[in-house]
C-alpha cells in the first residue's frame, strides 16, 4: 500500500486502553480519507439514535492520502462525530501540524470513544498512547493551555484541545490548533468536552511511502509554484478572504443584522483595507504558501489582543450584530478562540438574541452593535448563564423554546446556524445550505460566486442548471478536497487547474482515478452521510421530510429592504423544483431519502438493511 499507512489507533477513554487495526481493504480506495472515511466509520462504529454526548459516539480524526505531502496547503483534517447540535453527520475541517503528525505516526485515522472518569490529555507517538491528567488544564482557555502544552511536549508536535465552551458542552464549542485555527461549525469540541478530553498531543516520525516519490515531488513543487505565479496572489497576501467583505458588501449578500438585510452601512469600517492597517502578520496550515489567516493586534476599551481574522468570523461576528469596528469584531474573535466555540454560530447566536431583545421575546436588553453586551453574552453562553443557557444549544432551540415569531427570524438548516452569506438574492446558494451535509455551510458549495457572475436576471433566476452546478461543486469542494485533506483555496482563490489533484493522487497512491471515479468517491460520500442522516433522525423519533432541506422562513418571507436589490426575496415554488432537481441528480427520492437503487449503485447495500428498519425505501 502507498499512499496511505491503512490503520486506525483507537482509543478507549473507559478503559484506558488502545489498539491498531487495518483499514478494511475497501474503505481507502473507496473512500479516499478525510471526510469519506469518517463516514464510514462512523455508520460502521456507532449504534443507530446514539446519544451525540454519550461515550458511545466516537470521535474521528481522520486525514488523506495526500496530508503531509510537499503540495500545496496539504496540511488538512476532518474531526467528525455525530453532532450535538444538529443530530446528524458533522465534522469540522482544520488545517493544523496535528494532520501531518497522525499521518507521521502512521495512522490514517483516530477513532476516540468512551469517556474518561477525569479530564485527559492524550499523548500519541506511533503505536503508543498515554494518559495524562489534565487536571492543571481543565477551566483555561486555549491560548493558555496550548501555550501549557507546547512547554511540556515541544514544539515539533501536534496539538488539538478544547477551551471551556468544550468542557461546558456548549453545543456549537469547536476543537481548537495553534492559537486560533478551527474545526468549526457542528461541535466537535462538546463531543470532545463530553469525553473529558481537554487535548490531544501528537508525535510522529515519518509519512508513508507515496507510490512514486519523484514524480509527487516534482508536482507539487510545480503546483506550488503556479499558486505563487497567479495574476492574484500578491492581493491574496494582502487581504485573503477578508477582500470578501467588500465584494458581498457591494453584491448584497453581506450578512447584516440577522440575516435581514445584504448590505451594512459600515461595511468599509470593517474591510480588508481596514485589516491590512491593523495586520502584523499571517498563518498557514503546514505546506501552505498561501496563508489565509491575517493577524491583527486589535485595541479596544477592553484592553489589546491579537486575532486571526477571515472574512466569515467578521461578517458573523460584524456586520451580522450591527458591529462596525474592526477592532471590537477581532477582541470578539480571540474570545471565541480562546474559549473554544465557532465564530459562525456565536455571531448568529448573538444576532438572534439581539432581534429577540428588540422584539422583547426576552427581558435582557442587548441591542444592534452593543460591544460590551456582546462580550459578556459571549461569556454568558460559554458559562451557560441565564439567557447563555438557552443560547449555547444553538438557534433552533432557543427559538423553539420562545416560541412564536422566534422560529422565523433563528437563521439556521437541520440546526446548524448559516454561515455569512445572506440568500434574499441567490436561490443556487440557498439549495447549497439546504443540500449542505453538515447543515448549513458554506465550505461544501460556494454556489454564491458563480450567480453573482451570471448578472441580475441569471441571478434571481431558478434555473435547473444550477442544481447540477451545485452537485458538481460539491462533489468536488466536498467530496475530493475534503477527502484528501488538502485545501481548496488554492484552486477557489488563485485558480489552481484542478488537474493536478488526479495526477497528485496516483503519484501517491500508485491508483489512477479519472474525473468519473472521482465524482462516483463523493457521490458514495454524499448519499452515505445523507443516509446516516436519515438513520440517525428517524432512530432518535424525529420524522425525517424535505422540510429539512428548506432555508428558513425569513429569505421567503421578509424581502431585503436596502440596496440595488431591495424588495427581493426567494421563492418557495421556484426552490422547491431546484431541490427536486437536485435529489434527481444525487438519486434520491422526494422526500430526500436515498433511492435502494442508488445505494446499490454506489456500493452502499450494506445501509439498506437498517434504513428499511426505520422507512420504506423507494426502488
Amino acid at each position: 500500500m502507498h499512499g496511505w499507512n491503512g490503520k486506525i489507533l483507537t482509543i478507549d477513554l473507559t478503559n484506558r486502553k488502545f489498539s491498531e487495526s487495518d483499514i478494511h481493504k475497501d474503505y481507502l480506495p473507496e473512500y479516499l480519507g478525510g471526510r469519506g472515511l469518517a463516514i464510514r466509520l462512523l455508520w460502521d462504529l456507532i449504534k443507530p439514535g446514539t446519544d451525540p454526548l454519550s461515550p458511545e459516539n466516537c470521535l474521528i480524526l481522520a486525514t488523506g492520502p495526500l496530508t503531509g505531502y510537499p503540495l500545496p496547503s496539504s496540511g488538512k483534517l476532518v474531526i467528525a462525530a455525530k453532532s450535538p447540535l444538529t443530530g446528524g453527520y458533522g465534522d469540522g475541517n482544520i488545517g493544523t501540524r496535528a494532520a501531518v503528525e497522525i499521518r507521521k505516526a502512521g495512522y490514517d485515522a483516530i477513532v476516540v470513544k468512551g469517556a474518561a472518569s477525569k479530564p485527559v490529555v492524550l499523548y500519541i507517538e506511533r503505536g503508543k498512547v498515554e494518559f495524562w491528567s489534565a487536571d492543571d488544564l481543565w477551566g483555561l482557555g486555549t491560548h493558555e493551555a496550548e501555550e501549557k502544552l507546547i512547554r511540556e511536549y515541544g514544539k515539533d508536535v501536534g496539538t488539538l484541545l478544547i477551551g471551556p465552551a468544550g468542557e461546558n458542552l456548549v453545543k456549537y464549542a469547536t476543537v481548537i490548533s495553534e492559537y486560533g485555527r478551527s474545526a468549526g461549525r457542528p461541535g466537535m469540541g462538546a463531543v470532545m468536552g463530553s469525553k473529558k478530553v481537554k487535548a490531544i498531543v501528537i508525535k510522529g516520525d515519518n509519512l508513508p511511502e507515496p507510490a512514486d516519490r519523484n514524480e509527487l515531488i516534482k508536482l507539487g513543487t510545480e503546483a506550488l509554484r503556479k499558486v505563487k505565479e497567479s495574476k492574484n496572489y500578491d492581493f491574496w497576501m494582502r487581504q485573503g478572504t477578508m477582500a470578501t467583505i467588500v465584494w458581498s458588501n457591494t453584491n448584497s449578500v453581506l450578512p447584516t443584522y440577522n440575516f435581514k438585510e445584504g448590505v451594512f452601512e459600515y461595511a468599509d469600517k470593517i474591510s480588508g483595507d481596514v485589516m491590512e492597517k491593523m495586520k502584523i502578520s499571517q498563518k498557514g496550515c503546514p505546506n501552505c504558501n498561501m496563508p489565509c489567516g491575517m493577524m491583527v493586534e486589535a485595541k479596544t476599551d477592553l484592553g489589546a489582543v491579537k486575532a486571526e481574522l477571515d472574512y466569515e468570523n467578521v461578517a458573523m461576528l460584524g456586520s451580522n450584530i450591527g458591529l462596525g469596528d474592526l477592532d471590537k469584531v477581532s477582541y470578539l474573535n480571540n474570545l471565541a478562540d480562546d474559549l473554544g466555540i465557532d465564530t459562525i454560530s456565536l455571531g448568529s447566536n448573538i444576532a438572534f438574541a439581539m432581534e429577540a431583545s428588540e422584539k422583547g421575546l426576552i427581558d435582557e436588553k442587548i441591542e444592534w452593535g452593543d460591544f460590551k453586551a456582546a462580550v459578556d453574552l459571549v461569556k454568558k453562553i460559554v458559562s451557560r448563564e441565564g439567557i447563555g443557557a438557552l443560547l449555547a444549544e444553538g438557534v433552533k432551540y432557543a427559538s423553539e423554546k420562545l416560541g412564536g415569531e422566534a422560529t422565523k427570524f433563528a437563521m439556521h438548516i437541520k440546526g446548524l446556524e448559516i454561515s455569512a452569506y445572506d440568500c434574499h438574492t441567490a436561490p443556487g446558494m440557498a439549495l447549497a445550505y439546504g443540500t449542505s451535509p453538515i447543515g448549513a455551510h458554506h465550505k461544501d458549495a460556494w454556489l454564491i460566486s458563480i450567480e453573482i457572475q451570471m448578472g441580475k436576471e441569471g441571478r434571481l433566476s431558478y434555473s435547473l442548471e444550477k442544481a447540477e452546478k451545485l452537485v458538481w461543486l460539491q462533489n468536488v469542494r466536498g467530496g475530493m478536497f475534503e477527502s484528501l485533506t488538502t485545501c481548496r483555496l488554492p484552486w477557489v482563490e488563485v485558480g489552481l487547474d484542478l488537474e493536478y489533484y488526479p495526477k497528485l493522487l496516483k503519484a501517491a497512491t500508485g491508483i489512477t482515478y479519472t474525473w468519473d471515479d472521482i465524482y462516483t468517491v463523493a457521490q458514495r460520500i454524499y448519499t452515505l452521510i445523507r443516509a446516516f442522516w436519515v438513520r440517525e433522525y428517524l432512530a432518535s423519533g424525529r420524522e425525517w421530510n424535505r422540510e429539512l432541506d428548506i432555508p428558513p422562513r425569513r429569505w421567503f418571507e421578509d424581502p431585503l429592504t436596502k440596496g440595488p436589490f431591495a424588495g427581493a426575496k426567494l421563492d418557495i415554488n421556484g426552490y422547491n423544483k431546484l431541490l427536486d432537481k437536485y435529489y434527481e441528480l444525487r438519486g434520491w427520492d422526494s422526500r430526500g431519502i436515498p433511492r435502494r437503487s442508488t445505494l446499490e449503485k454506489l456500493g452502499l447495500s450494506f445501509a439498506i438493511p437498517e434504513l428499511e428498519k426505520l422507512t420504506k425505501l423507494t426502488p
